[in-house]
C-alpha cells in the first residue's frame, strides 16, 4: 500500500477523517498552534502570522511526507468536515522510534475524537509503513494526553530530553501487536 497523496484521506473512522495537510490549512494551523494549551504543553513554534503557518507546513508536515512518507494529519469531524486538530506519526532524531503526536482545539476535547484519531493513525502506520511499535511523548503535566495514551495501552517508560537544556518529558511505549 502506498502513502496517501496530498489532501487525501489516510483514514476514516465513524466520526473523523484524517488527511494530509495542505497549504489551505494554514489559517487553521495558525489558530491551533497559538492555543494556550498548545503553548503550554507543546511550546511556541514561532507561528504568529499566516506566513509563519505556511512556513511551518512546508518545513514540518510537508517535509515529513516527502522524507518519511508520513507525518501529521488534519483531523476533521464527520460529516461536516470541521477541522478539529492534528494527529500523526513523527520521526525525530532525538527519539529511538517513531512517535504519535496529537493536538486538538479545546472545544473538541473530552468527546473521544483524539482517541479515534490516534487509533486510526496507529493502524495506518502499521498497515502502510510496517510500524510495529510506536512511542509517544508528553509534558509531565499534560494529564489529558497521559490518560488517553494509557487508555489505549501505552505505558510510561521513562523521561527523555528532546534537546539539551530543555526540561525532560515523559515517554510512553505501546507493545507491538502480535503477528
Amino acid at each position: 500500500m502506498q502513502p496517501a497523496p496530498e489532501g487525501r484521506e489516510i483514514a476514516v473512522t465513524p466520526r473523523v477523517a484524517l488527511r494530509r495537510l495542505c497549504m489551505a490549512d494554514a489559517p487553521f494551523l495558525l489558530r491551533l498552534l497559538n492555543e494556550p494549551s498548545w503553548l503550554q504543553f507543546i511550546g511556541d513554534k514561532g507561528v504568529h502570522t499566516l506566513e509563519d503557518a505556511r512556513n511551518y507546513l512546508v518545513n514540518g508536515p510537508l517535509a515529513m511526507y516527502a522524507r518519511d512518507g508520513f507525518g501529521l494529519y488534519l483531523v476533521e469531524r464527520l460529516p461536516d468536515r470541521v477541522p478539529m486538530g492534528m494527529c500523526g506519526l513523527i520521526r525525530r532524531e532525538t527519539l529511538p522510534e517513531v512517535d504519535v503526536g496529537f493536538a486538538f482545539l479545546p472545544e473538541h476535547w473530552g468527546q473521544g475524537y483524539a482517541r479515534e484519531a490516534v487509533l486510526a493513525v496507529l493502524d495506518y502506520g502499521q498497515r502502510v509503513f510496517g510500524l510495529r511499535r510506536v512511542i509517544a511523548v508528553t509534558s509531565p503535566g499534560n494529564e489529558r494526553s497521559i490518560k488517553l495514551l494509557e487508555g489505549i495501552g501505552f505505558r510510561f517508560e521513562g523521561l527523555v530530553q528532546m534537546t539539551p537544556g530543555e526540561a525532560e518529558i515523559k515517554m510512553f511505549g505501546r507493545p507491538a501487536p502480535p503477528d
